[in-house]
């Protein structure tokens, strides 16, 4: 049998010299990976220390106690997070896509009115507490996913299915976002609602068709109502001022009769009066202004004698007035 050509000899004084720092690197190794944690800008870290909460730390560098004794939570405390019912995101930009998964269970909502509606919406939040948002409740994010479905199918259930998809979509985002709110102070699970939004209302597949003919008729209707009231604020003003100055008319006519009457009755009493002091100053006054008014208008005039038996022209003012105008 032919012997082996190379040998190879291990000292043993050389691996027991050699494993120890083989060993000691390797534990170095490990205790430096595990003991030094980066915590992001927009983080901050919550240490636990044998299953127990130790400490919260700030972002930047931080260094832990390696090998488990102390473990770190990262919590995006400056983060604004979002969660969809309804509907998922899968690729968000200017184009946004989402999945064609079906989340009716979710979303399928029954009105005050006993109507069935598809509600999608999104609640914005940031976490506030980290301790609380570990500690506080036991999966403080499907706690949450919870509460806010409760919260929009009771809203919805105090609702008709009209405001819900038409008038009242603003009142049902804001009264969830108070009432998601309420439960969070309750639960004391460190959110803040940010907002709430209604990303689309819809009636169900089924009856969509027959809710859009009706949503159309009552579309109409508002239609209709809105030209007749056009109609009526423009017509009836104008009726209305014409009416006034109509009335305004009369009322000056009547005064402009009145005063005029009243004037009369006091120039015929001043007359009177004037009269009664002195009759026949008065006859020959009241004579003369009224051939004064009369003469001017009389086209030939003659004047004679009251005794002379004879008709002598003895004047013609026309003839006079023709020659010197």
């Amino acid at each position: 049998m032919a012997e082996n050509k190379y040998e190879i000899n291990i000292d043993p004084d050389w691996i027991k010299k050699y494993l120890g720092r083989i060993v000691l690197g390797f534990l170095v190794l490990v205790a430096a990976v595990t003991s030094t944690k980066t915590v992001g800008p927009e983080e901050e870290g919550v240490v636990i220390q044998l299953g127990k909460y130790n400490r919260t730390v700030d972002p930047g560098l931080n260094f832990i106690l390696p090998f488990g004794l102390e473990s770190m939570y990262k919590i995006p405390v400056q983060r604004q997070l979002k969660q969809e019912f309804g509907f998922r995101t899968t690729q968000a930009s200017q184009r946004s896509e989402y999945s064609s998964g079906d989340y009716g269970d979710e979303s399928m909502m029954l009105t005050g009115d006993l109507n069935l509606t598809d509600v999608e919406w999104v609640v914005q939040y940031r976490i506030v507490d980290s301790y609380r948002y570990l500690f506080r409740v036991r999966n403080a994010e499907k706690t949450l996913r919870d509460m806010s479905e409760a919260s929009m199918r009771k809203i919805v259930g105090d609702r008709t299915v009209n405001e819900v998809l038409t008038v009242g979509r603003q009142e049902v985002a804001t009264s969830v976002e108070v009432l998601l709110q309420q439960l969070c102070d309750e639960y004391e699970n460190g959110i803040r609602i940010d907002q709430v939004v209604l990303q689309d209302v819809n009636p169900p597949e089924p009856v969509k068709p027959s809710f859009n003919a009706v949503n159309e008729a009552q579309q109409e209707r508002e239609t209709l109502i809105n030209q007749a009231e056009a109609e009526y604020n423009r017509v009836i003003p104008r009726a209305r001022g014409e009416a006034l100055e109509t009335i305004q008319l009369a009322e000056a006519y009547a005064l402009n009769r009145v005063n005029r009457a009243k004037g009369e009755s006091d120039r015929f009493n001043s007359l009177f009066e004037a009269y009664v002091k002195a009759p026949e100053v008065t006859k020959q006054r009241i004579y003369l202004e009224t051939m004064e008014k009369i003469l001017p208008k009389i086209g030939n005039k003659i004047i004679v004698d009251e005794k002379g038996n004879n008709v002598l022209p003895l004047l013609n003012i026309d003839r006079a007035k023709a020659i010197n105008p």
